[in-house]
């Protein structure tokens, strides 16, 4: 509500006290009260509260356990919506005091973070993503066993995971101390408490090449709202990146070279936004810093194994530079990779370079999205386009401030190379389909930077001319409509395909019921492994995925289902199909399965005498192989 403060004297003198008392008299000698100013709440202050008022107003209206062919995107009611338009408005109209109040864009962005990624943490009653399961189950099972067998060949590709444990360690001690009775209790909430801990590493990041905080801050809020890939769920990536862009927040601020700097000390010669090079390092100042690095560099190759060789890429491109052109942490960075991967993370490894030949310079095939199938459905296919050009966008915007801020682009040249290092990467590996997401992921914190650098000028008065006082007029509009537009394109690349993300409870009790009860050693059907605890036991069971291929053969498979999936089970090996509603959703929506496969499965196999019903539901069915019965059919 509006606060009252008293007006008072800019005169100094005992003349004026005294004139100011008697003034403060009424005319019969009795005090007049004194006359207050109302001021009215800040602008930031109140765009929070009201878009906070319309986001509690609209979570328990979202239709979540209703969703269809848009996932969650028509099951948003309007009052979310207005939330982020409020919260938009909110952040536009702070930029304006970002110099003296930073503080009210950088609670606006945590805020956005809050509003886009925390509805599943509070409104499912399962973990999001389905596969995300299966990181749960490491914890579990470390937890259980009070170790992991890197060395032991696990399905479902489980064994990279006890190659590379720093994830799953932190989080086992993690539930340890919160008393809770798995990760799945948190997992949920990954995204939010990651995007929190990265919002102060890219500040640290963006203020080493920019003392403008109006385009620290919408860089940082570009990139929420580019941050679309969803690899920042429960996950090794997620932790690891974190990792990452800290030791690069570190080298780019403590490992200057002397003498390096020249002209980009010189303000005349600079962009009026841009910062100067920090100050310089010595050898011993340097040598000490690699060695505060190293178990921060150590702790990224015990998390994940792709992150390591992006973190040894982004600091062979600072080499480039004179300014960072510094080998040892380059060598200790490769060696400390090495080292993990010919120990720790040898049989992946190995196997790994096994196949690097026939990946190696097949642009197509690395670049491609997912395992084999092209999106279908009405959500998937929006989703799909959204990211198409949500990635088109940031690279136009960045692409303008390349053109336009050349200044700006010469002082931030280190953010610019660090942001392009990964792309060679595709010429290696597909890394199963993800190669595309992992390097537009790590290429984003630059990205966003250089988009942000083309929507907010130079600051006003910094440089004269019709030219700059034109290009702030136009800002003053193309900013807000920017992010706006980033805005509308965040929600279907991130919800579109929700329908495959969330699974009722009654989902996940099945298959738990279906693996507890199976013997060691079984083997587990299923047409992919993203349903939920697809890998509950995973050190005790066997798996096979069997649609996770290309489309003709799903089609070849799916005229003789039952005769094709017992020509592929060993003989003498007890084994059990589970099928469920996650399942159709996933195969369907990326065109692993033509249109009403999953269907065409389920009643084949169900009326197959190969394989006996155990339980079925409308949401999944268990099915147990009698191979028995294999003499007595005709196929």
């Amino acid at each position: 509500m509006p606060v009252p403060t008293a007006e008072s004297s800019a005169l100094p003198t005992s003349e004026a006290v005294a004139e100011a008392g008697d003034a403060g008299r009424s005319a019969d000698g009795g005090r007049r009260p004194r006359r207050v100013r109302w001021r009215l709440p800040d602008a930031g202050l109140v765009s929070l509260l009201l878009a906070a008022a319309l986001w509690c107003y609209a979570l328990p209206r979202i239709g979540f356990r209703e969703m269809g062919d848009y996932g969650l995107l028509d099951r948003l009611p309007v009052a979310y919506h207005l939330s982020l338009l409020v919260l938009t408005a909110g952040f536009v109209l702070t930029l304006r005091r970002a110099g003296t109040a930073p503080w009210w864009p950088a609670a606006h962005c945590a805020a956005l973070l809050f509003a886009l990624k925390a509805p599943p943490a509070v409104l499912y009653d399962a973990v999001r993503y389905p596969w995300a399961s299966k990181h749960d189950a490491v914890v579990d099972t470390l937890l259980a066993n009070g170790e992991l067998r890197p060395g032991a060949a696990l399905s479902g590709n489980m064994s990279a995971y006890d190659q590379w444990p720093g994830f799953f360690t932190l989080n086992a001690g993690l539930v340890r101390a919160f008393g809770v009775e798995s990760a799945a209790t948190y997992a949920n909430w990954a995204p939010i408490v990651l995007g929190l801990l990265m919002m102060p590493v890219l500040v640290l990041i963006y203020r080493t090449f920019c003392q403008d905080w109006r385009l620290v801050w919408t860089a940082v809020w570009i990139f929420q709202l580019a941050n679309w890939v969803g690899q920042d769920y429960f996950a090794p990536q997620g932790l690891a990146y974190l990792l990452h862009l800290t030791v690069i927040a570190v080298v780019l601020r403590h490992f200057v070279r002397p003498g390096s700097a020249g002209r980009l000390r010189d303000r005349t010669f600079l962009d009026p936004a841009a910062a100067t090079v920090p100050p310089p390092t010595g050898n011993r100042q340097r040598a000490v810093c690699v060695v505060v690095l190293a178990p921060l560099i150590a702790a990224v190759n015990a998390t994940h194994q792709l992150t390591p060789v992006m973190l040894c890429i982004c600091l062979f491109a600072l080499t480039l530079t004179r300014r960072y052109r510094n080998y040892g942490l380059l060598a200790v960075a490769a060696l400390l990779m090495l080292v993990w991967d010919l120990t720790m993370g040898r049989p992946l490894f190995v196997e790994t370079l096994s196949t690097l030949k026939e990946s190696i310079g097949d642009l197509t095939q690395n670049s491609r999205a997912g395992y084999a199938g092209q999106l279908t459905g009405p959500g998937p296919e929006l989703a799909g386009t959204a990211n198409v050009l949500m990635v088109l966008a940031v690279a136009a915007l960045a692409g303008v401030a390349l053109l336009l801020r050349r200044r700006l682009v010469r002082s931030a040249l280190p953010l610019l190379l660090v942001s392009a290092a990964p792309v060679p990467l595709f010429a290696v590996n597909d890394y199963g389909g993800e190669m595309l997401f992992r390097v537009y992921l790590f290429g984003l914190p630059g990205a966003a930077f250089f988009a942000a650098a083309a929507l907010v000028p130079a600051a006003a008065g910094k440089r004269r001319g019709r030219a700059p006082v034109a290009r702030r007029r136009v800002a003053a509009v193309a900013l807000p409509a920017v992010l706006l537009v980033l805005l509308t394109g965040f929600l279907p690349s991130y919800y579109g395909k929700e329908t495959m993300y969330y699974t009722p409870p009654e989902e996940t009790a099945l298959v738990v019921r279906a693996l507890d009860n199976a013997p060691d050693g079984s083997l587990i059907l299923a047409t992919s492994g993203s349903f939920p605890e697809a890998l509950h036991r995973y050190d005790r069971l066997e798996h096979w995925f069997f649609a996770e291929q290309e489309l003709p053969e799903n089609e070849r498979m799916l005229k003789d289902p039952a005769g094709y999936l017992a020509d592929g089970i060993p003989p003498g090996t007890r084994a059990y199909v589970i099928l469920t509603r996650t399942q159709d959703v996933y195969t369907a929506g990326e065109g692993l399965l033509p249109a009403d496969g999953f269907e065409t499965l389920r009643t084949a196999l169900s009326a197959s005498p190969l394989f006996r019903t155990v339980e079925s539901h409308s949401y999944g069915v268990v099915l147990e192989y009698r191979p028995a019965a294999r003499g007595t059919t005709t196929r």
